[in-house]
């Protein structure tokens, strides 16, 4: 009778824990819907998709052949100070028609300039032209340059991660850059590596934009050792297109315009990565930021990082990414909500340009940053891209 009293007692309790497990799991199951739900939900009323204005051209004028007189410079500085954190958008249509100008490289050498008129297609959205206010943050001083306490990277091996989305969207620009796919036939990268500001750099003559190729992908003649690392495959460049803003402009400016558009000659089959008016970075999940390059110091590796946004302003986003040269050009992507399919998507939202001394209330800031894609910005691209304006509303 005891025996039968204890195993009696044995199986309640026994069913009593398993009630309380399953308990748990279903208020766990509820939570983590609750939660998805609410990221969805709170997803889909952001407005993650600010109003682009339109880009209308001009017709091209002819320019004098470039020298291809400039060195490419891999690592770039620049200094800011509180007026130029704070300065939004130019409202002056003239000076910002004159920066949203470009030029057009092409492969014999021959140059064109476009002006453009700007038109805002909504009548009572001001996104286009709103500065961008924001409070810096005062992190700790930082001494060295680009690679900040820890190294954070990761180098990416294996045909399995190579060629895989997003790391394949990175491709090598022949003048020492990282660049990312944009588009079947289209590679963005930074100004800085084809033009100095005042002339094209002398391997921009002959531009070339080189893919990633895994060394299973290699096939190798009888007899020799199989490839231990991946090789890379160059596709000519047909044109080059650059922002007048980055050409001859003072430095506090210039480097806001530091990107610049790579046609390929022929279209390539890799996947790509679209592009987005770059959020506030509290609109970004964990409010990081991730790209991938080819960091001098790590040759023939693919070199990946991810960080979170330490500040920001209208043009540039501020951040401690450990980066080297050849990093230069990297497609800086996030996470963005897309209102058409209902989900967080990578979108490349900037361009890694290089290092930045922000000089605050007299007190110098230390930072990696990247150039950051406004409504205006993008309508730019996006023209360079598709041909035409209709297709370049927020994707």
């Amino acid at each position: 009778m005891t025996h039968f009293k204890v195993a009696q007692a044995s199986a309640m309790i026994h069913s009593w824990r398993l009630c309380w497990a399953y308990s748990c799991l279903m208020c766990l199951h509820f939570l983590l819907l609750q939660s998805s739900s609410l990221s969805v939900s709170a997803g889909s009323h952001q407005s993650q998709h600010p109003h682009a204005p339109s880009l209308v051209p001009h017709i091209a004028l002819p320019l004098s052949r470039s020298q291809f007189s400039a060195t490419t410079q891999l690592d770039i500085t620049s200094h800011c100070n509180a007026s130029c954190y704070h300065k939004g958008e130019d409202v002056n249509k003239e000076r910002l028609t004159e920066q949203l100008a470009f030029e057009t490289l092409y492969a014999d050498g021959s140059r064109t300039l476009t002006t453009v008129d700007v038109y805002d297609n909504g009548d009572d959205d001001d996104d286009a032209h709103a500065p961008f206010h924001k409070v810096p943050s005062i992190p700790h001083k930082r001494t060295r340059r680009q690679i900040y306490g820890a190294d954070g990277r990761f180098n990416i091996r294996g045909d399995n991660f190579l060629l895989d989305y997003p790391f394949s969207t990175a491709v090598r620009i022949s003048t020492g850059c990282t660049g990312v796919l944009v588009s079947q036939q289209h590679v963005l990268t930074a100004a800085h590596c084809v033009h100095d500001g005042n002339d094209y750099v002398k391997g921009a003559r002959k531009l070339r934009v080189g893919f990633l190729v895994p060394p299973s992908a290699n096939s190798t003649k009888p007899g020799q050792a199989p490839l231990k690392k991946p090789v890379v495959r160059w596709v000519k460049v047909r044109r080059t297109r650059v922002p007048k803003g980055w050409i001859q402009g003072p430095q506090e400016v210039s480097m806001d315009y530091d990107y610049a558009l790579l046609e390929l000659r022929w279209p390539h089959r890799r996947p790509f990565m679209q592009l987005a008016v770059a959020p506030h970075a509290d609109d970004l999940p964990g409010k990081r930021v991730h790209f991938s390059g080819f960091d001098s110091d790590r040759p023939g590796e693919l070199v990946y990082r991810f960080c979170p946004v330490e500040d920001e302003s209208n043009d540039l986003i501020y951040q401690h990414c450990d980066a080297r040269p050849g990093a230069s050009g990297s497609g800086v992507y996030g996470r963005v909500w897309d209102d058409t399919l209902e989900r967080w998507e990578r979108k490349v939202i900037g361009i890694f340009s290089g290092h930045q001394w922000l000089e605050i209330d007299g007190e110098n800031r230390d930072y990696n940053v990247a150039v950051r894609f406004t409504p205006l910005k993008f309508a730019q691209i996006c023209y360079w891209v598709h041909g035409n304006k209709a297709d370049c509303n927020q994707d």
